[in-house]
């Protein structure tokens, strides 16, 4: 059956019937507050029920104040009316905006049915840090805080013993400070705002008279530190009381100066040796009076019951050691250390552009099953990343609770950890005596299905429940089909993006790793970007690998960079420095991906270019990790890294042409043309019966070929071919790594062979898709074999089972086997490309809330019958295919599609009616009878 609703997601209850805005957004967030960007972007979606309901103006205005958006001359900024049909957003052109000031904006949109425009307001803050602009008067510092931390001398480690089964290892690491700062809010004109500007150097949990502030999870976020420290701000001002307040704060390692990656000689302490804090609370009285409370030696500092808090190695909570009362006013802090203030540099500061890890799920337990005396095994069902929250009664004075973590089980039912490498991921309970207590642990996470909890003699369901932690991109894509194996995997697809998007695009988050890998994000990114909104969170990645760029003008293996791992970018992997900008570009229409990030493409094009003048990429290519983990022959290195050369040239010229920077583009068209000819020179053969063989024939090699639009027409055809029967004389199946998988089902695909696609997509034995599911899993795996029947779990040295980039097969899902896509040159989901490949399915659906609004497609076969269903936002157009056997048979709403209504035939094929429709809710319906397997080759074009 068909799921899909052919109207937008909206945040308002309402009918939409004609045009209207809605989801605003300011830099990709909604209402976001202390944006340090003096020319953020303001967007929004459209939505209409009516067909051919297109915009043709819009109008925005911002103010200081919500009347002033209806009262002409009075708003800040009025762009006046701008004739745009396309438009879905701009950039803010006005006066420059005042630093930690709220502005109200307001967007009105015409189209061609009514004269009244559709309007839609929305809010925005900015922070301190905004740049000010030239007609402000000379200011103050920004800033009056400064960076403090405990005092490390007397921190004495945890005090438990280092010998026998009752044994507890502190991995070296120091507890929690807990700092505080007590303050007067006399009586006197009213509050009406206050704003707490917060970072850490390391991880923070602030609270103000006791009361949590914020949901932020592990923030301030990992950036590297040496360049660039997140701060966010929150409005407490409902927290602030006449009297005495307290603002106290936890600190903990974090990735500062916690254990992160995995070199033994660099294990933890990248960036700094102990955790601080740097935070400032600014009160506001109606009066225009200002207070500021920040960060300096009036602090004062202690411990408490968190004893050491690591990313890798978990958690301990000693209640022996908790102070009762520390964050509230009136607590006698008279035997606390003054805070000890390390600097205060404040030109690394700045303000967060993403949303923060927050607490995104609760899963309860499948089953808890005792193992032995007072120890139980608990399945969650579900492999994620977060951590255990847990629920005991009065527990013994010193009496210890351990949670251990895993993905899988071993085959005596017990926890397999040693996939886990160096990171113990164990989190400790100590009692004191008193109870109930409830467990959770604040700054640390761990990648887990199973829990194995020890030192309690009964566990109950209903006691302990797994908290999923990821950064809040909002979920912004469906998929469904008839297949259970392929909705199951669809599902494994999603769980590996949550569970893998924790402030930085990591590769895992289980083992001694989580490393911002360049490669595994540009090839999981067109998935990521069908599944989640991830604009804002890949924004502030961006910023990270562009501060670990090499002096010499290349892109690194990861970002954040960190000590230990290659900084030299290989082919693949230093390429997203070009791919994943330019995606997003194409994406979300913001030409800030592109402009951000043109300067840092050309000069890694040039970097190869200078080392490589022949043109072949051979020299300069760091670790050079090939095609990553793939099964069979290996593609040889030099056809992947020209491959990528290549590609990220191409990329680059279209980023300058988006830019108007029609020089740089015609240098690197230009080059690229060349690159292409060295490759076809070096690396490919024609024979005079029409086969083609690309170097190393293997598959990879092909797809790169293809996909990268690197051979000529003459050779594409053969290349094609070959291609389809390496993957036929497979199994059919792949023998691909992380960079030859995303390309696979597209490439054979868009040469004709979706059959071979669908082969691949229902395969169970392994190398496949399927395999892990047979065999319980919940998340995508590193390997393709991480474990089977006959051998067992891979080497534990490199075998994770919840890893992203193979779960790359989700882009086909949608656009593919649903058929939602973009056109070629199409930006922000402007020109639709619906084009479904059934396979043997009944059914398939996708929707997803694109930069312009709504789209979906659901098509459903009931005999020889097939029913298609598209949703066109407005201001978008769609080419159609149908999938039929007969054109003629098509028919839309029981009417012929090309009788006036918004559908025109373009042309027809042998297997499909290529139709072109306005925007709005369509509904085609056609005779489809399966054909046979269409030979390799490209489809045919549409004849009139």
């Amino acid at each position: 059956m068909i799921i899909f609703t052919p109207f937008p997601v909206r945040r308002e209850d309402v009918p939409v019937s004609a045009l209207r805005p809605y989801a605003l957004r300011c830099d990709h967030r909604t209402t976001p507050l202390g944006i340090d960007d003096p020319a953020p972007l303001l967007s929004w979606r459209l939505a209409s029920d009516r067909r051919d309901d297109d915009p043709t103006a819009y109008r925005i205005r911002v103010a200081e104040r919500p009347e002033e958006l209806a009262e002409d001359g009075r708003a800040w900024w009025d762009s006046g009316r701008i004739g745009d049909p396309a438009a879905i957003g701009a950039g803010y052109e006005g006066p420059a905006l005042r630093p930690s000031t709220r502005y109200h904006w307001q967007v009105e949109v015409w189209s061609a049915t009514r004269n009244a425009p559709a309007a839609a307001s929305s809010w925005f803050e900015t922070g301190p840090t905004l740049p000010a602009g030239t007609a402000e008067p000379a200011a103050s510092p920004v800033w009056t805080a400064s960076w403090i931390t405990h005092d490390p001398d007397p921190i004495a480690v945890v005090d438990a013993p280092t010998e026998g089964e009752r044994a507890l290892d502190d991995h070296g690491l120091a507890p929690c400070p807990l700092l505080r700062r007590s303050f007067s809010h006399p009586t006197g004109p009213p509050l009406v705002s206050a704003r707490l500007h917060v970072s850490a150097r390391g991880l923070y949990e602030v609270r103000l008279n006791g009361t949590r502030v914020g949901d932020a999870e592990l923030a301030p976020g990992w950036t590297d530190y040496t360049r660039r420290v997140q701060y966010q701000t929150y409005d407490v001002t409902a927290l602030v009381a006449e009297g005495e307040n307290v603002l106290a704060a936890t600190v903990a390692d974090g990735w500062w100066s916690g254990f992160v990656g995995f070199e033994p000689r660099r294990a933890g302490a990248h960036y700094g040796t102990f955790p601080q804090l740097f935070a400032e609370l600014r009160l506001t009285r109606a009066d225009g009076s200002v207070r500021t409370v920040a960060t300096d030696g009036s602090w004062v500092t202690g411990t408490g019951a968190i004893r050491h808090a690591d990313l890798l190695m978990g958690e301990c909570h000693d209640r022996r050691h908790a102070v009762d009362g520390w964050d509230l006013p009136g607590f006698d802090d008279a035997g606390w250390s003054p805070a000890l203030v390390t600097d205060a540099e404040h030109r690394s500061l700045v303000a967060s552009v993403d949303e923060p890890v927050r607490a995104m799920a609760e899963i309860p337990p499948v089953s808890v099953t005792r193992v032995l005396p007072g120890t139980h095994i608990v399945d969650f069902g579900q492999n994620v990343a977060g951590r255990v929250r847990l629920r005991v009664g009065a527990l013994a004075a010193g009496a210890r609770v351990v949670v251990r973590h895993a993905e899988v089980l071993d085959d005596k039912q017990r926890l397999y950890t040693a996939n886990l490498r160096t990171a113990a991921a164990t989190d400790v309970l100590i009692g004191d005596g008193r109870g109930p207590v409830e467990f959770e642990p604040r700054f640390t996470y761990h990648g887990f299905r199973y829990a194995e909890i020890s030192g309690l003699p009964e566990l109950a369901a209903g006691d302990v429940v797994a908290v999923a932690l990821h950064s809040d991109t909002p979920w912004a894509g469906a998929f469904d089909c008839s297949d259970p194996d392929i909705r199951r995997l669809h599902a494994c697809v999603e769980w590996g993006q949550r569970s893998n998007f924790v402030s930085v695009p990591t590769d895992c988050p289980q083992r001694d790793e989580r490393l911002g890998w360049l490669a595994d994000a540009q090839v999981f990114l067109p998935t990521a970007a069908l599944n989640a909104d991830v604009a804002a969170f890949f924004t502030k990645w961006l910023r990270d690998v562009d501060d670990a760029r090499t002096p010499d003008g290349g892109f690194t293996n990861v970002a954040p960079r960190l000590t230990g791992v290659a900084d030299e970018g290989a082919p693949g992997w230093g390429d997203a420095g070009v791919i994943v900008p330019w995606h997003l570009y194409r994406t979300y229409g913001d030409r800030r991906f592109l402009s951000r990030a043109l300067d840092g493409m050309r000069a890694w094009v040039a970097l190869i270019h200078r080392r490589n003048p022949d043109l072949i990429w051979r020299h300069r290519v760091g670790p050079h990790f090939s095609d990553w983990l793939a099964p069979g022959t290996p593609t040889p290195r030099e056809v992947v890294a020209t491959a990528y050369f290549a590609h990220s040239t191409r990329l680059t010229a279209l980023a300058a042409e988006a830019l108007d920077r029609h020089d740089v583009a015609a240098e690197h068209h230009g080059l690229a043309a060349e690159i292409r000819s060295a490759f076809v020179a070096r690396f490919v053969t024609a024979g005079t019966d029409g086969r083609v063989r690309v170097a190393g024939d293997t598959q990879t090699g092909y797809l790169l070929a293809l996909a990268f639009e690197l051979l000529p027409g003459q050779l594409r055809d053969g290349a094609a071919r070959r291609l389809a029967e390496l993957v036929e004389a497979a199994g059919p199946a792949l023998q691909t790594g992380f960079l030859g998988v995303a390309l696979a089902a597209p490439v054979l695909d868009a040469h004709g062979r979706a059959d071979l696609a669908h082969a691949l997509l229902r395969r169970t034995e392994v190398p496949s898709w399927l395999f892990p599911l047979q065999h319980g899993a919940t998340t995508i795996w590193e390997r393709w074999d991480g474990w089977t029947p006959d051998g067992g779990f891979r080497a534990p040295a490199m075998n994770s089972f919840n890893h992203y980039a193979l779960g790359s097969i989700g882009e086909w899902l949608h656009r593919g086997v649903a058929g939602l896509d973009q056109s070629e040159g199409s930006v922000a989901y402007r020109r639709l490309r619906v084009r479904p490949r059934p396979g043997a399915l009944t059914h398939a659906s996708t929707r997803y809330e694109s930069a312009r609004g709504t789209v979906a497609a659901g098509w459903e076969r009931r005999g020889d019958t097939l029913s298609l269903r598209v949703q066109v936002p407005p201001g978008a157009t769609a080419d159609v295919f149908v999938p039929t056997t007969d054109p003629g048979s098509v028919r839309a709403l029981g009417a012929a599609p090309d009788d006036g209504d918004h559908a025109t035939l373009i042309g027809t094929g042998p297997d499909h009616a290529h139709y072109q429709v306005a925007s709005g809710a369509y509904h085609f319906t056609a005779a489809f009878a399966p054909a046979a397997p269409s030979p390799a080759g490209p489809h045919e074009e549409d004849t009139p």
